[in-house]
């Protein structure tokens, strides 16, 4: 079954929902920047994210430099935004 594209209102509700995120000029996707104490701390928010993410089969792009990770939420196959970028911003809500 494809995955549906997030229409324009549930892609306002999406970012309405999960603040600090900014949708890309595209409108294909969400980005954010994280910063933390150090990079102990950045790599353990990339632990918790990518443990959850190989579970929901919804992997994240990000860079991370030191206590900096930058992150993109897509859906490839959607061709944009779906569901489950908006289930991943909601988990990393709960554990930042």
């Amino acid at each position: 079954m494809p995955i549906a594209e997030l229409t324009q209102p549930e892609r306002d509700a999406l970012l309405n929902d999960n603040p600090g995120w900014t949708l890309r000029e595209d409108g294909k996707a969400i980005t954010r920047t994280f910063t933390f104490a150090d990079f102990n701390e950045a790599f353990g928010f990339m632990t918790r994210v990518a443990l959850h993410a190989d579970k929901a089969d919804h992997h994240p792009e990000w860079f991370n430099v030191y206590n900096r990770v930058e992150m993109t939420l897509t859906t490839h196959d959607a061709g944009g935004l779906s569901k489950r970028d908006a289930d991943m911003a909601a988990f990393i809500a709960g554990i930042v």
